[in-house]
């Protein structure tokens, strides 16, 4: 830096003057001088730009876990060779020879008279029990006569099948009738059993024997067969 100051000279000045002035332009030089390097001291540069980089933690790669093996299973142990079998030592026994000793007397016995042989046992075979042949009611020399279908069944269309369980007596007249299975309509079931109570049966047989049994018998009521 420099400065450049001009004086002018006076000449009328005294000079105890002219020295003052010197003096003071003197001291200002020193002053500029000493407060150049002061001021280029004092001069703060501007703050440099921070660079703010970011630095990804690194990502600690997990470690395996250790592959735990199932322990091996212990060997099988080997079948025990089976021991072969000792045959004991057969010992020959010579039996002793005894001093013979003296028969004992031997007194006869009155004799005794031998049983008479017992008849041989008969067996009988069981004898087969005859059979037995059921009760009929279909016979057709029977003229066992239909059931009459009821008029008002017939108005309102009911049909149905009745089943009967009839008690025949030897003779072959039904000593009872009892419904054994419904056709689901009471004129129906009370036809049929009025009219089966009137029949005849051919009587169930135990061989040439005439017994008493029971027959199911069936009436079917459907209204094409009028």
């Amino acid at each position: 830096m420099s400065a450049e100051l001009r004086l002018r000279f006076d000449p009328e000045l005294p000079e105890w003057r002219r020295s003052g002035r010197f003096f003071v332009v003197a001291a200002t030089l020193h002053l500029a001088v000493l407060a150049w390097p002061l001021s280029q001291s004092l001069e703060i540069p501007p703050p440099e730009p921070l660079t703010v980089r970011l630095i990804e933690a690194l990502q600690a790669t997990p470690e395996p876990l250790p592959v735990i093996s199932p322990p091996a299973p212990p060997p099988k142990p080997l079948p025990a060779k089976p021991k072969p079998l000792q045959t004991p030592p057969v010992l020959a026994m010579t039996p002793e020879q005894q001093a013979p000793t003296a028969a004992p007397a031997v007194v006869a016995a009155p004799p005794v008279a031998a049983p008479s042989p017992s008849p041989a046992a008969v067996t009988t075979a069981p004898v087969a029990a005859p059979a037995v042949i059921a009760a009929r009611y279909n016979a057709a020399y029977l003229n066992n006569p239909q059931p009459k279908y009821p008029a008002l069944s017939r108005r309102l269309g009911e049909e149905g099948k009745v089943l009967l369980k009839v008690r025949v007596s030897a003779e072959g007249l039904p000593i009872g009738v009892d419904l054994e299975k419904s056709s689901n309509f009471a004129r129906l079931d009370e036809a049929a059993r009025l009219a089966v109570a009137a029949w005849r049966f051919v009587p169930a047989r135990r061989g040439d024997e005439a017994i008493e049994a029971a027959v199911i018998v069936p009436i079917v009521f459907r209204l094409q067969d009028g």
